[in-house]
């Protein structure tokens, strides 16, 4: 697919994350939708995989560290064809395998269960470890978000992977600035993030996280790069592209209808407003590309 291709469909899987989160009535807003170019990238650009075997033994493996914004996972997946679109209105329903957050052997293609937030990074560091004892070929990523680098747990994962020089490991997070109690400066302050991260013997990449050639001349870069790991701080919008949404923190934990601000229209018809918003984002993305 070709960038401006990718911008669109990013832009499709941010419809759904809010048609299928307005069919759950509960989930994660912000953070869904200020992913949707970089897990775009991932899966239509990035990844080495075969959604029509998940499991074939030299795919790329992803874990998504903050499960809670896996309604952008689940809609990626969809769209890259590892299960059906009509799917995706079971998110968070009893029996459903969209869980409210990815579960191993419950949907094909996911490679973790996540919950608890800081424990992706290690069990992508022991994935990236067997990578580099078995000299395999395949490469591991970790989605992170910056509110989760107030768990001691993710620490222990950082110094382990710089120690063993992990290069097959790429951590990407989502430096959107909130969580759920507010800004993440005021809440626990991660600055200088970028500096941490090196003084652990990682090579660290800034970008634009809604760039998506951004997105992948990073991924090429921290392939390329041999002698250890590499993070990639991705500076995302959060609510990207629902305008009562971004820059709020009180939409990381919600759904549309669900949150009272001033920025947006009455309860019951922000989904509506969101949709309309994000469809006439696709048309001026459609004509810019034209």
């Amino acid at each position: 697919m070709t960038i401006d291709q990718l911008d669109i469909k990013a832009n499709e899987i941010r419809q759904d994350i809010i048609k299928m989160l307005v069919e759950a009535g509960s989930g994660h807003s912000a953070g869904s939708l200020g992913m949707a170019d970089v897990f775009t990238a991932m899966y239509f650009a990035v990844l080495h995989h075969k959604p029509k075997n998940p499991d074939w033994e030299h795919r790329d493996r992803l874990v998504l560290s903050n499960g809670h914004i896996c309604p952008v996972l689940y809609a990626t997946m969809a769209h890259a064809g590892y299960f059906s679109r009509t799917e995706l209105k079971t998110l968070r329903k009893l029996g459903s395998r969209l869980q409210g957050h990815p579960h191993r052997g419950t949907l094909p293609g996911i490679e973790s269960t996540s919950g608890p937030l800081g424990s992706g990074l290690a069990q992508a560091v022991g994935m990236a470890l067997a990578a580099k004892m078995d000299q395999a070929r395949w490469q591991v990523y970790c989605l992170l978000s910056d509110g989760e680098q107030d768990a001691g747990n993710n620490w222990e994962a950082v110094m382990m992977a710089g120690k063993y020089r992990l290069s097959k490991l790429t951590a990407i997070m989502d430096r959107n600035n909130i969580q759920i109690d507010g800004v993440t400066e005021d809440v626990m302050p991660l600055e200088p993030v970028k500096k941490k991260y090196e003084a652990f013997n990682w090579h660290v990449i800034d970008i634009d996280g809604h760039n998506i050639q951004m997105i992948i001349n990073a991924t090429n870069q921290a392939r390329a790069t041999q002698d250890r790991p590499t993070l990639i701080i991705a500076h995302t919008t959060p609510g990207k592209g629902v305008d009562f949404m971004e820059d709020d923190y009180r939409w990381h934990g919600s759904p549309p209808g669900k949150v009272e601000t001033e920025r947006a229209p009455d309860k019951a018809e922000q989904a509506k407003v969101a949709l309309r918003e994000l469809r006439t984002l696709q048309g001026k993305i459609k004509s810019e590309h034209q």
